[in-house]
């Protein structure tokens, strides 16, 4: 509740406004702020400033202050690698990632979480790699006055899944790279990919362990597969044989590795002919030609989300069909664009 009491009565109350002071030609702006407990120190300064009388907060015993709810919804949402600081204004904080990583969004959370009436959530979108200190999310209580029992089942929301928003650090693989492909292991063209995906590989903290050419023969790709295994890679990543030409067999020499599950194909443009499999823990993806050709393609929406621990499956590869065609921009602004970003 808000009511009206004499200056010299204040002391100890809660502001419910903020008192503006003008300086002309030097300041104007807020000497006290909404929220503000006044004291004593504080009276002659309002009086100097024409207030006799100041609207303040009055709570009752079930309702609590924007900025001491707000710190309560901040607390729930935060999840692992998430941080926030406790200096509400006007009922809003700011939460942040608390090291480098890739932010994770639990939607299902966060939109029930702003169903419940007078406070709110906005975030980056989910899968978005993010560095320490980078803004992810804020929260409000929105109304100046709220029930204690709204904030207590939004929070409990929120705390459902140990936070609405997290970020995970992003492992340092051993990768290894296999280029298939006649043409580039008899020598009649240069390999272009090496480089490409090895940049990408080591622009996300990996390295990249391993490099190995081999033919279109299923043999000795699956060969290939297992050497890199043994030198202790513990991600693989195959170029070429991806089509469905004849001597397209890369998918059949994974096989022959012992993968159990192998996913082809992406509801991503470009990046359609992507190919996830896993060897026990050990991730296989199957890399287009559209690599060599795109700045982004599915290779690129799924490898962080590999490196921080998510195990890609046929859903995951299906959810990337929203958003998940490029606009092909003359010039590439990603991950500042729409691309990716439905999933």
């Amino acid at each position: 509740m808000i009511k009206t009491v004499k200056l010299e009565e204040a002391v100890g109350t809660k502001l419910a406004h903020d008192i503006t002071e003008i300086r002309p030609g030097e300041f104007k702006g807020p000497a006290f702020r909404k929220g503000h407990t006044v004291c004593q120190e504080d009276i002659c300064r309002m009086q100097r400033l024409g207030k006799n009388h100041l609207y303040v907060i009055d709570l009752e015993a079930d309702e609590i202050h924007e900025n001491e709810a707000a710190a309560i919804l901040a607390d729930a949402l935060a999840g692992e690698g998430v941080v926030w600081e406790n200096n509400p204004r006007e009922g809003k904080i700011n939460l942040y990632a608390g090291r480098d990583g890739l932010l994770q969004v639990s939607t299902q959370s966060l939109a029930a979480f702003n169903l419940v009436d007078e406070v709110m959530c906005a975030t980056l979108h989910s899968h978005t790699l993010v560095k320490t200190g980078e803004l992810i999310g804020a929260t409000r209580a929105i109304p100046l006055i709220m029930k204690r029992a709204i904030i207590e089942r939004a929070a409990a929301i929120a705390r459902q899944n140990r936070g609405v928003l997290t970020v995970r650090p992003l492992r340092r693989a051993r990768a290894g790279l296999i280029i298939t492909g006649n043409e580039v292991y008899h020598g009649l063209i240069q390999d272009r990919f090496a480089p490409v995906l090895s940049s990408k590989i080591q622009s996300l903290g990996s390295e990249m362990a391993a490099l190995a050419f081999a033919p279109d023969d299923a043999e000795t790709i699956t060969r290939a597969i297992l050497s890199h295994l043994e030198q202790g890679c513990d991600l693989l990543l195959l170029r070429g044989g991806m089509s469905v030409d004849p001597d397209d067999v890369t998918r059949h020499a994974i096989h022959r590795a012992g993968a159990t599950e192998i996913h082809y194909g992406s509801a991503v443009l470009p990046g359609a002919m992507f190919l996830v499999a896993y060897l026990g823990e050990v991730p296989l993806l199957g890399v287009p030609a559209c690599a060599l050709h795109h700045p982004v393609t599915t290779l690129d929406l799924v490898l962080p989300r590999i490196l921080a621990g998510e195990r890609i499956g046929k859903l995951e590869l299906a959810l990337l069909g929203h958003g998940g065609l490029c606009r092909d921009c003359q010039e590439c602004a990603y991950p500042a664009c729409p691309f990716g970003k439905g999933a």
